[in-house]
């Protein structure tokens, strides 16, 4: 897994305007939780803990109906936006 970042999309936004867009650190989290550094994944993108259930959620209620699937997909869904507007704030406020 050491190639996983050659793929890497880079931010239009950071190159363009120099600024780290709200989705910055995806992509480098979820290298980081592949490769089993949880903290670190964590530090660099919150989200990153509610997005993978949030998605897990909605592919599984795809192939099974899930009783309360849409009750757990708003909650992790405003969960998920909240911890990113938040991870976002004190970033560009402590950067």
């Amino acid at each position: 897994m050491q190639g996983l970042e050659e793929y890497m999309l880079p931010c239009l936004n950071k190159k363009l305007f120099g600024m780290e867009c709200m989705g910055c650190g995806m992509q480098r989290s979820l290298s980081l939780l592949l490769h089993g550094e949880f903290i670190a994944a964590f530090k660099m993108y919150p989200a990153i803990y509610t997005l993978i259930p949030l998605m897990g959620i909605i592919f599984l209620n795809f192939i099974f109906k899930i009783k309360y699937a849409n009750r757990i997909i708003t909650v992790l869904a405003v969960l998920s936006v909240i911890i990113i507007i938040l991870s976002f704030i004190i970033k560009q406020t402590y950067h």
